[in-house]
């Protein structure tokens, strides 16, 4: 249900937006890093209030705002009608929404946490996978307008009751003591957190993931297309993304309850970075198809680590927060990428060398997470 609010999902409506308001794509992709820069600054405040209020709560706030954002979306005549509708799909969509449902498994579940949280994100990147699809033949069939109000009542319909059915407030939410505090183990708290590197070494590596593969996605039409692919054929290679982005949440989902989730971060980014050296290789058959193969499998490998790994390291207590903090990074960096990417090009003139400069970012990732120690609490210490 997250889909309306992901890029994904966003990027079906980016050259009808451009025809029907008369706007450049540059102007397009600067409206979307504005909306979604706004958007992230919202995550942490989300994240505390998931701790104080409860998952269920929220997802009913968090249901109601972005279907009234969507709804909203359908009226949008101008660039700044467009800009604020983008601070709201992507705060509750992307964000918000993204961070209740894995903060609620994350809680919910204790015995191999990270496979739960790998089911959880394959399962739901499958189901954003296809929403472009369906969008796409709503436009097509109707207009942008009519697209965004069906989204706007299929969220209402879906998220509402479900947030109504899911359990009352946690004893950590009512401020009593969490399962780690009544364990013996030490809950930490965000300032304790942020001041480890782990937490910014995954952090680093959610902010380049989010970055490049919302680049690469929001543009991808042109980017293949600059590779001899047709615009089916270029929009086809979502599939193969789909494909490996599935599995490899599954597989490093499973494998985070089993090694250090550190080296997720660590397969993730090396995977990102030979993605992106094989783009000036790429061409129609199977080079396009490997080029979606190896992309998705970055993608997916990092979903399926990230949840995992901050409650591995830092603890259920705090998660909404420390994760909201995280993904508030994350998605300030979707916001830059499909901007960075435009002028790239235009500096460039082509795709091909501003992409390939951008692999050394999840290279140097990738080098800094094997050192990168497993925090200690402050209390351990003393």
């Amino acid at each position: 249900m997250s889909a309306p609010g992901q890029t994904a999902g966003l990027s079906v409506f980016t050259d009808p937006l451009i025809r029907e308001l008369g706007i450049s794509r540059t102007e397009v992709s600067t409206s979307y890093l504005i909306g979604t820069l706004l958007g992230a600054c919202v995550l942490p405040l989300t994240g505390r209030a998931l701790d104080r209020w409860g998952v269920r709560r929220m997802t009913i706030i968090i249901g109601v705002a972005f279907a009234v954002f969507l709804a909203a979306l359908s009226f949008v005549a101008g660039i700044v009608g467009l800009t604020v509708g983008f601070v709201g799909v992507r705060m509750a969509g992307q964000g918000a929404l993204s961070l209740a449902a894995t903060t609620l498994v994350a809680r919910s579940i204790t015995n191999r946490r990270g496979l739960a949280l790998g089911i959880a994100s394959g399962i739901g990147s499958g189901g954003i996978s296809l929403v472009p699809v369906f969008v796409e033949t709503l436009i097509a069939g109707n207009d942008i307008h009519v697209a965004w109000r069906v989204e706007a009542v299929v969220v209402a319909a879906v998220v509402i009751p479900i947030g109504l059915l899911l359990p009352r407030r946690t004893a950590t939410a009512q401020g009593r003591k969490s399962p780690e505090a009544a364990g013996g183990g030490p809950v930490w708290t965000l300032r304790e957190a942020a001041a480890t590197g782990m937490f910014w070494t995954i952090a680093a590596g959610l902010a380049v993931s989010g970055m490049l593969s919302t680049a690469l996605a929001f543009h991808q039409v042109a980017v293949l297309g600059e590779q001899g692919l047709t615009p089916g054929e270029a929009a086809a290679n979502f599939l193969p993304q789909t494909v490996t982005g599935i599995a490899a949440t599954l597989i490093t989902g499973a494998l985070s309850d089993r090694i250090p989730p550190k080296y997720g971060v660590t397969i993730a980014m090396t995977t990102l970075t030979g993605a992106l050296l094989l783009l000036p290789i790429v061409h129609t058959g199977w080079t396009a198809v490997l080029y979606g193969l190896v992309l998705g499998a970055a993608g997916g490998a990092l979903r399926g680590i990230e949840a995992a790994a901050y409650v591995r390291y830092y603890g259920t207590a705090n998660i909404g927060v420390i994760r909201g903090v995280a993904t508030g990074t994350n998605l300030a960096s979707t916001a830059f990428g499909p901007l960075l990417l435009a002028l790239g090009h235009d500096v460039a003139g082509d795709y091909t060398t501003p992409v390939l400069v951008a692999a050394i970012l999840p290279a140097v990732v990738a080098v800094v997470s094997v050192f990168a120690r497993a925090p200690r609490h402050p209390a351990l210490h003393s």
